[in-house]
């Protein structure tokens, strides 16, 4: 690692990005949780 090397953090659009798809990613699972439970009471 030299000192001259560029920061290694993502720029900004993508780190939001990131989030963005983690919270997609985290409602997707709930929704299909709900989907499984209601499926299973019908």
């Amino acid at each position: 690692m030299l000192w001259s090397d560029p920061e290694n953090e993502p720029p900004k659009e993508l780190r939001d990005m990131q989030d963005m798809l983690r919270r997609l990613g985290v409602l997707m699972a709930l929704a299909m949780v709900l989907a499984m439970i209601v499926l299973g009471i019908m």
